[in-house]
């Protein structure tokens, strides 16, 4: 039977490989290369993830911990407001996600920047944030707002460059730039005015490689929330450097009575602003990992920028497609009086909080005016027995099974947050324990002078 042309081609390469692995020089050459082929198993850690670390885990990693029996434990550490049971997400939340697993239709692949009805339900949930329309194409759903703020840092900064966080600040943006070599530079929130920025000490930290700023407002750990002529002025310093934000506004909902929430990318004429946010905190549910970018840019300045954020969405191929279908009925149909319900329970903890903690010696409690946080100032040269904050903590645990968050997890040394989402009598509870714990270790002026007299 006559073989075509291409069967005839195809024989002659096959035949061509044959001999080739059949040539003794050919053979000889092979052995040459593999002379650079591993002889042994010496796999070694990425440099990314060798230099990637979560600093709250490996501080509390560290401590040696073991609670006293005879007192049940009560974390003030988790920042997880579903922790207690006592906040639950809303039925309408609920229901929504349940209509969208019945009806079949979000099971598969969304766009990598997620639903068309999910962005628009986000412009109308976020229209607070800008004067003008905010278009959908300018919205891209992340895998919550971690991913979010990971999808602004990679498409903002480069290997080399820095990064101006704030102390104290979430230790998520450490680790995230950390191991992408990228310098985190700290800028200070100063505890005796309400924790607003040092903005000259800002300023000073801004040079050539300074890539963009991150602002955290409200405020986790500090619970703090910005005035609007502060934020102000941080534009102003943002403008004359030509510096773009991001802006982590996760708790934007969540401001006690008597604070206001201002987004700063409303009050931005110049300045680029990408806005981080999601339905963790104010909807209750961390576990869905849904959150979002909002890109604010009246004057185009990131366009290349944004075309790698928008890159960026190709790296998991979109986030939950099941809470997106049901986003725009969570964002919608969500009573205010559930929203209402939450902001009580934490100002409450935080008034609560406050009132006990204050009278205590050696004890610094600064009020928060959101987010689901205080943090609490330690007089430590008042316990002797304690040389830092997670001394104190690890004590406090083995004596009283109270558990708090050391300050240095947030870059914030004699300082503990605790969380203001147990229930009640929780809170109370943990705040007379440490009440109890600073009375028996803390040493006056006159006791520790009397005591280094002995030494």
């Amino acid at each position: 039977m006559p073989t075509s042309g291409l069967e005839r081609n195809i024989s002659t390469i096959n035949t061509e490989n044959i001999n080739l692995t059949k040539d003794p020089q050919h053979s000889n050459g092979a052995q040459e290369l593999n002379q650079n082929v591993r002889r042994e198993w010496n796999i070694k850690a990425s440099k990314i993830s060798a230099r990637t670390h979560n600093r709250i885990r490996g501080i509390v990693e560290s401590l040696k911990i073991k609670p006293n029996p005879d007192k049940p434990m009560i974390p003030l550490s988790i920042g997880d407001p579903t922790t207690f049971g006592n906040l639950r997400a809303s039925d309408e939340t609920l229901l929504a996600v349940q209509r969208c697993i019945e009806g079949g239709k979000y099971n598969g692949y969304a766009h990598s920047q997620g639903h068309e009805e999910a962005r628009r339900a986000i412009a109308k949930y976020s229209a607070h944030q800008s004067a003008e329309e905010i278009k959908t194409e300018n919205i891209l759903m992340c895998s919550g707002c971690s991913a979010a703020l990971e999808y602004c840092i990679l498409a903002l900064c480069d290997s080399g460059q820095n990064l101006l966080v704030p102390r104290p600040g979430f230790c998520l943006y450490q680790t995230l730039a950390a191991g992408l070599d990228i310098e985190i530079r700290y800028y200070d929130l100063l505890p005796d005015r309400q924790w607003e920025a040092d903005l000259r000490q800002l300023e000073s930290l801004i040079d050539e490689k300074t890539a963009a700023l991150l602002i955290n407002n409200p405020s986790n750990p500090c619970g703090s929330v910005f005035s609007q002529k502060h934020l102000e002025d941080i534009l102003d310093i943002c403008e004359r450097n030509y510096l773009p934000i991001i802006a982590d506004e996760i708790y934007e909902h969540l401001v006690f009575p008597g604070s206001k929430f201002i987004a700063i990318s409303s009050l931005s004429k110049n300045v680029p602003v990408l806005t981080c946010s999601g339905t963790t905190k104010r909807f209750l549910v961390p576990g869905w990992r849904m959150g979002w970018v909002i890109v604010h840019d009246r004057e185009n300045r990131l366009a290349q920028a944004i075309v790698g954020l928008k890159n960026m969405c190709g790296r998991i191929l979109g986030s939950n497609s099941i809470v997106q279908g049901a986003l725009p009925d969570i964002l919608e149909k969500t009573p205010k009086s559930f929203f209402d319900s939450v902001i009580n329970v934490l100002s409450a903890n935080a008034r609560l909080a406050y009132r006990i903690l204050k009278k205590v010696r050696g004890l610094n409690p600064i009020m928060p005016d959101g987010a689901m946080y205080m943090m609490v100032g330690i007089d430590i040269e008042h316990f002797p027995a304690f040389k830092s904050d997670t001394q104190f903590v690890q004590e406090l645990v083995n004596e009283q099974s109270v558990f708090c968050l050391p300050g240095a997890c947030f870059e914030c040394p004699n300082f503990v947050r605790i969380i203001l989402t147990v229930p009640g009598d929780m809170m109370k509870e943990a705040c007379m324990r440490m009440a109890e714990f600073c009375e028996v270790h803390y040493k006056s002026d006159e006791t520790i002078i009397e005591r280094e007299l002995l030494d």
